[in-house]
């Protein structure tokens, strides 16, 4: 695993994960900028998805970015962490982890779901990424050394809260 700071469109990797909204149609945040660099073949493409559920995954092409595949998935809104937020927000990392197994990805970049417009608190979604990924690299011992997690941070804030849970 490895904590870096940049803007995920610009990352060359099989597979960045988009915190999408559930109509995976676009909006702000990295879900904007995703859509906004990816061009309007990926709306076409999300269209026919049917939308999202909070805590699933879906794959998408990733059209215009240097990543070859976008996970979409759809994190939780922060409601003061009694509603299952934990919960739904690790199931986003664990299903984006078990798609990037099964197509054999060797690389995938994460960023920080649910932390924006959703209001997820930045370090408690840190410590949920970090764990959830750590304990499906565990359980997948063979995707140990076949996966790299690249945990991509946008603001500095993000970046070293992420480096201290890493380290």
């Amino acid at each position: 695993m490895e904590v870096i700071l940049n803007d995920i469109t610009k990352l060359q990797v099989d597979a960045i994960v988009n915190a999408a909204n559930s109509s995976l149609l676009g909006g702000g945040g990295v879900d904007g900028a995703i859509h906004r660099a990816a061009g309007k073949e990926l709306v076409m493409e999300c269209r026919s998805l049917g939308g999202c559920k909070t805590g699933d995954a879906k794959l998408t092409k990733g059209y215009n970015l240097p990543a070859n595949f976008i996970i979409q998935t759809v994190g939780p809104v922060w409601r003061g962490g009694y509603n299952a937020e934990p919960e739904l927000l690790a199931r986003c990392y664990r299903k984006s982890i078990q798609i990037a197994f099964e197509r054999k990805f060797e690389s995938l970049a994460f960023p920080c779901i649910s932390t924006g417009i959703y209001g997820y608190p930045k370090d408690k979604a840190a410590e949920v990424a970090v764990k959830t990924c750590l304990e499906e690299l565990e359980t997948n011992s063979s995707l140990l050394n076949e996966l790299k997690i690249i945990f991509c941070c946008f603001d500095r804030e993000n970046y070293d809260i992420y480096q201290k849970i890493i380290k």
